[in-house]
């Protein structure tokens, strides 16, 4: 079942909300031992788009935690959106995400969404970052996407970016297998998948395609959260989004690049 927004986004359980985050963040925390900084750059009220690198396979902590945080410090009120693959939404055993207010990624729901007011968090890498091999675990790979550029345009939101590192570490990420995908026809299917992704992951072993998740390794996450970019502001009335799409990457990459050389250790962080 696809969430489908017309005028204006669905309506968030906001005791749902606030149950969850106090039972699940200590959980969570015990687990991960999140280093989550940065919360006060994001504008305090407004509309705003959180953009993010991915990490982590099916079972992304990057998104756990940094949602968790979010809603721990602007409390539940504060309308948030989070976008994700439309197979996330159509599992049946995912269906609790709606309440959190995490729809399906799409052009108009991400717009519904930033023009009624509220924040919203993007990953542009998708599936074909969060399944990338771990030795690629410290780079920013949205694969060219765009569309999060023009959305903030068309809209006029700032753009704040949101650096993690650890997710890639929560399991062995062997290959994205994005040549299985293309040859299944998977990528022009209803789906809409890039990659069949292969991993060394528990409790399977070799789990091939992450289709029901796995057990992450307890690898320390830490979340950085940038300074907001007013596009037009910084890029002028009418930006080039190849450079636009370089510089903010660039940005990113190079905060990743700090954060993991403060990493002494895998996992251990």
């Amino acid at each position: 079942m696809t969430v489908t927004l017309t005028t204006r986004p669905p309506e968030r359980d906001l005791e749902y909300i606030r149950r969850s985050v106090r039972i699940t963040w200590p959980l969570l925390a015990a687990w991960f031992r999140p280093d989550i900084r940065g919360l006060d750059r994001i504008p305090a009220d407004g509309p705003v788009l959180l953009v993010g690198n991915h990490s982590g396979g099916n079972v992304a902590p990057d998104t756990l935690l940094f949602t968790m945080a979010f809603c721990r410090r602007f409390g539940a009120e504060r309308p948030f959106f989070q976008l994700a693959h439309h197979l996330v939404m159509s599992a049946p055993w995912l269906s609790h995400l709606r309440k959190f207010g995490t729809v399906e990624a799409s052009p108009e729901h991400a717009r519904a969404a930033l023009d009624s007011g509220a924040a919203v968090l993007v990953y542009p890498g998708g599936d074909w970052e969060t399944h990338r091999p771990s030795w690629h675990r410290n780079s920013v790979e949205f694969h060219h996407r765009e569309g999060w550029l023009r959305l903030a345009l068309e809209t006029g939101v700032p753009i704040v970016p949101v650096v993690s590192i650890g997710g890639q570490e929560t399991a062995l990420f062997l290959t994205r297998g994005e040549r299985v995908a293309h040859w299944l026809h998977l990528d022009t299917s209803r789906f809409r998948l890039k990659v069949v992704p292969v991993s060394l992951a528990l409790p399977w072993g070799l789990d091939v395609g992450d289709a029901f998740g796995h057990i992450p390794l307890p690898a320390k996450i830490t979340i950085e959260v940038l300074d907001p970019i007013d596009l037009r502001e910084r890029f002028g009335p009418d930006p080039d989004l190849d450079e636009v799409y370089e510089e903010i990457t660039g940005l990113m990459q190079r905060k990743l690049d700090q954060l993991a050389a403060a990493r002494r250790f895998p996992v251990l962080g």
